[in-house]
């Protein structure tokens, strides 16, 4: 029982700091005295049930990871809200990076060879679902992945089939490459690890 209250005293003091609350400002917001809090945190006493679900819900937390969680791996849900939007940012970021690159390589053909190479964007596509495949390996959804590799292979295909088309070979029979890695994909998809 010891040991349940040292964990909910330090994690709860750890989510207020996170907050950057002091423990009146937290009483006040959740409509407690600053010394049932300090009592709290410093493992004095545990709050009832009715009260440890109330904190759990101001933290954006359950009650498992109040009561066992190591301290420094508990995040309020501003933080963990701040932190999606992080990674949303990062990805649009790439992706811009990616699309200025294919617009100033355009530029770039029309300015010294004055053709207009519109093909980059093309391929500017594949590379964009690969930065999606990076990211979703890194913070998504593992199963995404599978979805966005099938999405690759199709546009990979796109494009080196229009690049031939440019040039005057017009070899349709490339797509039917793109069935078996489809399943060879969905099969992928299907084993379990242990």
């Amino acid at each position: 029982m010891s040991e349940i209250k040292e964990n909910i005293g330090k994690n709860l003091t750890e989510l207020r700091k996170k907050m950057k609350l002091t423990q009146a400002e937290l009483a006040a917001k959740l409509n407690y005295s600053d010394k049932a809090i300090s009592k709290w945190e410093h493992g004095d006493a545990i709050p009832s049930i009715e009260n440890l679900v109330e904190i759990c819900k101001f933290y954006g937390i359950t009650l498992d990871q109040l009561v066992n969680s190591e301290s420094g791996t508990l995040k309020p849900k501003d933080s963990a809200k701040q932190d999606s939007v992080n990674k949303l940012i990062v990805t649009l970021l790439s992706f811009v990076t990616v699309w200025t690159l294919a617009t100033t390589i355009y530029i770039i053909y029309i300015l010294v060879y004055h053709q207009y190479e519109w093909i980059v964007f093309i391929w500017a596509i594949p590379l964009s679902i690969i930065i999606l495949i990076i990211f979703n390996s890194i913070w998504g959804k593992k199963s995404r992945n599978f979805f966005l590799v099938s999405l690759l292979i199709w546009s990979l295909l796109a494009s080196v089939y229009l690049n031939l088309l440019i040039h005057g070979y017009n070899l349709w029979v490339l797509f039917i490459i793109g069935v078996p890695a489809t399943i060879i994909t969905i099969l992928w998809s299907k084993i379990k690890l242990h």
